[in-house]
């Protein structure tokens, strides 16, 4: 019997290609269609305020999309929680949002959340996204001392940043130490009542040892990785790949 799906394809890279032209392609509907019709449980986005990837628009196309065509089908929107992307939370209404607190000139999501300077912040979002039936995340370090602070800002689930794990793929005795603090983290996680997620630099060699350790991961948010994979396969192909790596097929 097959599993339910654990990947939720991250969709910013197809964005970038597309906006390298003033075209409409590629499509991130149509890619992002062909990947939730070839099982991953959901789409990830995170509209900037520059939009220099996925456009304000996309946000609307993907999740008119997923209302009227992928029942059963889940959006997740990542940003910074500012006055423009709470709006645009409560306009979509996303199964869930990934409270990140990226600098609107990062390249991307590379650090987890600073409690001692943000709480009061957290805990007034989170509350907010809960009030409009939306599932929350707060992007963490893998740091086992994070999870409690979290919990206590209101999150239901954590998102560990593997970014330091996904970097030491030419170092194998460096990954198994980097692998050691997230799974802490999701252990910590587990024990304060949270969920988990995990996202970043994840690729079809380094997932298995991942869920090995970490088997209650609920979801793996996978873009980069994602994308190089499906410039080879295709994404489809590139969606069983990676359910493979996380042992579902």
């Amino acid at each position: 019997m097959k599993t339910p799906s654990r990947l939720s394809v991250n969709v910013n890279a197809v964005a970038v290609i597309r906006n390298r032209r003033d075209v409409p392609w590629p499509s991130v509907t149509h890619l992002s269609a062909l990947a939730l019709n070839a099982g991953a449980k959901g789409i990830t986005i995170h509209p900037r305020p520059d939009e220099r990837h996925i456009r304000r628009t996309d946000v609307l196309d993907l999740s008119n999309m997923l209302t009227e065509d992928m029942q059963g089908k889940e959006l997740c929107l990542e940003g910074y929680p500012d006055k423009r992307f709470m709006e645009l939370l409560e306009e979509v209404r996303p199964t869930q949002v990934l409270f990140v607190p990226d600098d609107p000139s990062q390249q991307t999501s590379d650090h987890g959340w600073d409690f001692d300077e943000n709480m009061d912040l957290l805990k007034e979002v989170i509350a907010q996204a809960k009030s409009l039936d939306i599932r929350t995340s707060l992007f963490v370090n893998p740091d086992p001392s994070q999870p409690t602070l979290a919990a206590e800002a209101g999150a239901e689930r954590i998102e560990i940043y593997t970014g330091p794990y996904g970097a030491c793929h030419a170092d194998k005795e460096a990954e198994k130490r980097e692998l050691e603090k997230v799974v802490a983290t999701a252990e910590a996680a587990k024990a304060a009542g949270l969920l988990v997620n995990a996202g970043h630099d994840l690729t079809v060699e380094n997932l298995p040892a991942l869920i090995e350790r970490v088997p209650y991961i609920s979801e793996v948010s996978i873009g980069h990785g994602f994308t190089a994979d499906a410039l080879i396969h295709g994404f489809t192909e590139s969606v069983r790949r990676f359910r493979g790596a996380l042992g579902e097929l």
